[in-house]
Order: C-alpha cells, then sequence, then structure tokens
C-alpha cells in the first residue's frame, strides 16, 4: 500500500512539468501568443488591438498570451518566449521589418505556426503561415497620386515620418521620396516623429521658427498631422481646403475625418486594422485539418478626399469615436 501511495505521489509531483508543444492542447483551448505595438501608439493601434481582443477568446477557444511594444527587440524576445511556452501560433505585428529570421525558423521547427497582421516582414515567406496586411507601398503611392493631382504651384514639404523601420513608414515614405529625388518635390524638412503628435508639433514648429517656406505638411499618421496642425494654429498658419498649407494623415480615425470634413485637413490615407477575424478562420481552417492556400491578404483600403467626403463615410470607414 506504502509502494503504491509514493508512485502516486510522485505522479502528481511530475504532473504540472509537462507543457504541450504546438498542437497539443492541454487546456483545450488553442494556445495563442500575439505580438502587437502597444494601443497607446496610436488611434489605429487601439482600434487594431480591440478587434484581436474580441475575436481571441476564450469562448471563441483560446487561450491567449499577448506582448506590446514598439522596439523590436522586445518583441524578438517576447516571441522567444512565446515559442519557449510552446504555444501553437504566433501571431505578429513587427516593429521594424528586418531581424526576424532566427526567431521565425526557430518557431518552425518547433511546429508553431506565424501569422503576420497589418505588416509585412523582410523573411522568407516559408518561415509564416501566411500573411494578412495592409499593402503600405500602395497607401503611399496612393496619397502621393492624390498630392500630384492637386497641381499646386511648387511643392515644399515637410514630411513627418512613423516609426523607422516598420513596413508602414517604409511604404508610406518611399512614394513621397522617389518625388524628392526627382526634383518633382522640395523636402524643407524629413523627420520621425515615431507616431508622437508632441513630436510632430516640435518638428513643424522648428520649421516655422527657421522662417523656411512650407505648402503641404505629410503626417504618416493621423496623430502626427494633428500635432502639426497645432504647431500651425499657434503660428496663426491657415491650413486645409481654404487655407495656405495642405495637411495630410494616414489611418482614418473618425475625429480625423471630421476634419476632412469641416476642410480643416485635406486627405486622409486609409489602413485596415481588423484582420483577426480572417486570421482566426485560418486558424481554424488548419485546426480542422485544412491547409491555407493564400499567402498574403491584402485589406481594401482608399484615400479620402476632404472635397469629396461624406458623412457617410465618416460613418463607415471612421476608427473609434
Amino acid at each position: 500500500m506504502k509502494k503504491i501511495l509514493c508512485m502516486l505521489l510522485v505522479l502528481l509531483a511530475v504532473a504540472p512539468l509537462v507543457v504541450f508543444a504546438g498542437g497539443q492542447k492541454d487546456s483545450g483551448l488553442i494556445k495563442v501568443g500575439i505580438v502587437n505595438n502597444p494601443p497607446s501608439e496610436s488611434g489605429y493601434r487601439a482600434a487594431n488591438v480591440a478587434d484581436f481582443e474580441k475575436v481571441f477568446t476564450a469562448d471563441n477557444g483560446y487561450e491567449v498570451s499577448t506582448f506590446y511594444s514598439l522596439k523590436n527587440d522586445e518583441q524578438l524576445n517576447a516571441a522567444s518566449q512565446f515559442i519557449t511556452d510552446g504555444v501553437d501560433y504566433i501571431l505578429l505585428s513587427a516593429a521594424a521589418t528586418d531581424g526576424w529570421d532566427s526567431v521565425l525558423r526557430n518557431a518552425k521547427e518547433a511546429g508553431i505556426k506565424v501569422f503576420l497582421f497589418d505588416r509585412m516582414l523582410n523573411a522568407d515567406p516559408s518561415l509564416y503561415e501566411a500573411a494578412v496586411v495592409s499593402d503600405m507601398a500602395n497607401q503611399g503611392n496612393t496619397a502621393v497620386a492624390w498630392l500630384k493631382a492637386q497641381k499646386l504651384p511648387e511643392y515644399n514639404v515637410i514630411h513627418i515620418q512613423g516609426a523607422m523601420g516598420s513596413d508602414a513608414q517604409i511604404g508610406r515614405t518611399n512614394a513621397l521620396e522617389a518625388e524628392f529625388k526627382a526634383g518633382r518635390m522640395k523636402k524643407v524638412a524629413q523627420q520621425t516623429a515615431t507616431w508622437d503628435e508632441a513630436e510632430a508639433k516640435k518638428i513643424v514648429e522648428s520649421v516655422i521658427n527657421s522662417k523656411q517656406k512650407f505648402n503641404v505638411i505629410y503626417a504618416e499618421n493621423d496623430g502626427m498631422a494633428k500635432g502639426a496642425v497645432a504647431a500651425l494654429d499657434e503660428a496663426g498658419i491657415t491650413h486645409g481646403v481654404k487655407g495656405d498649407v495642405v495637411v495630410m494623415g494616414f489611418d482614418c480615425n473618425r475625429w480625423a475625418l471630421r476634419e476632412l470634413l469641416a476642410g480643416n485637413w485635406n486627405y486622409d490615407g486609409q489602413c485596415s486594422p481588423f484582420q483577426a477575424a480572417v486570421i482566426d478562420t485560418m486558424i481554424k481552417k488548419i485546426e480542422a485539418g485544412g491547409t491555407i492556400t493564400q499567402k498574403k491578404v491584402i485589406s481594401e483600403e482608399k484615400g479620402f478626399d476632404a472635397k469629396t467626403i461624406t458623412q457617410a463615410d465618416i460613418d463607415k470607414y471612421g476608427l473609434g469615436e
């Protein structure tokens, strides 16, 4: 009897040490690790985080761990920890496009499937299951095409960039940079504000104080455009449809689209934050024994012009309140 009791005690002591690897779910739930940028980054990101929190829940069959950071090295460490923890899937919106090869290979070797969302990576497509993303290059091309169509007598541009090295920054920068290099537009200033409203305000204040001539502000998200406009207002510089400075933003926050409708801004580029439901469908297909055949799913997006935007557009496409 004592031997049996001892054996039971040993088994009970060992049992908690058993952890699951990819596909072996001890809770009956699909274990997911989400690596994302923090919701405080922007209105877009807040909507993106909320979308994933709505879809990836215990009621929908998931056990979820999340990690938020704007720093690529911190994201890399978090993803490595998720691999160690034995998640089934890693969902990733990377802070920077480079540096992910080793982590992705480790995930693949561990049998963990990786889904990219929002942003692409510079990595071999065989290292991730699928990417559900925005076409950031198209966002930049669409915005610059709109700007060129305004046929301004001259283009003197303050370019406020997002977090350097991110897919969104690269895509929204490249089309404008091509105009600078071709001499069709003048780069008055080009500086990162890392998506931050206050930093964007400082950049524009510095240009104003330098007495340099400008007539376009191309800000790579709505928050930075808002900061830029605050600097213009304090300096008494007009902007928008009937103003002296063209104001451009990205993300289509509801409050930003209202600025377009009021004529205070000129353009806003859409960036859809809603990828969670698509990834959920893909995961459920894999769990049912199916395979994913579409490697890249691109969100449909457009640009909005202050002269044509309607309240119906704001109601349909605006993010947040």
